[in-house]
């Protein structure tokens, strides 16, 4: 699972410089490691966000508002990058 976290790691940050300032799902990096199998990658895709958004790398969003990576939070929710 470790290369997979490392390819799940540099897609989030690949997609969301890319995309920014729009913001991605987490299916979308998911999906672009293992378009097959993204759904069994849901849950590490979420907590390589948490980890990154501790970090400052990536912000995550639900409905607009910045969530905290320590918090438990449901629902979608959206990856991006920092404005600025």
């Amino acid at each position: 699972m470790t290369d997979v976290r490392g390819r799940l790691r540099a897609a989030i940050l690949t997609m969301t410089a890319e995309r920014a300032p729009r913001t991605i799902c987490p299916s979308d990096a998911a999906r672009a490691v293992d378009a097959e199998h993204w759904r069994e990658l849901m849950n590490a895709t979420r907590e390589l966000a948490r980890e990154l958004a501790r970090t400052g790398d990536v912000v995550i969003t639900q409905k607009g508002a910045v969530l905290d990576p320590d918090v438990e939070w449901r629902g979608p929710v959206r990856i991006g990058r920092l404005r600025g």
